[in-house]
């Protein structure tokens, strides 16, 4: 079945992407949760004409990313969390306090577009995560757990 995406589909593809799923999950899950349309022939004469039109606004889009990526490189980010023996963490360190963090160093990012780098951080240290501000613009970043 092709589809034309409304929005960002993780693991899927971007807004305006066609792509080609199995019948059953988009007719039970990206149809009924308007992520996607059915991509008919005129649904992509639409879609191609949308996309023309948009191109230069996507340049804007990309340079204002640039600027955040830059940004966002630029800080010192480290984040206290309780510890118990050794450099074990009581919980764990995730998406959600990175978000929280960088928000606290100034500026605002939503917690879905930040992808810690093997998942939730359990021990002290440095460890690297990846920020996706616009389909073409990916900053990595690294931040540090360090013990209250």
């Amino acid at each position: 079945m092709e589809l034309i995406l409304t929005q960002d589909v993780e693991n899927l593809g971007f807004k305006d992407d066609v792509v080609s799923v199995k019948n059953g999950y988009g007719r039970n899950f990206l149809i009924p949760t308007r992520q996607a349309v059915l991509a008919t022939s005129s649904a992509k004469k639409v879609l191609a004409e949308n996309v023309k039109q948009r191109a230069y606004k996507e340049a804007k889009l990309i340079e204002d990313a640039t600027k955040i990526a830059d940004t966002i490189k630029g800080y010192e980010i480290k984040i206290a969390s309780k510890t118990g023996s050794g450099d074990k963490l009581f919980g764990s360190v995730n998406n959600i306090d990175l978000a929280a963090a960088i928000a606290k160093a100034g500026t605002e990012l939503d917690k879905k577009f930040i992808k810690v780098v093997g998942g939730s951080v359990k021990r002290l240290g440095k460890y690297e995560a990846s920020v996706r501000l616009h389909r073409a613009v990916v900053a990595d970043i690294i931040f540090e757990v360090v013990s209250e």
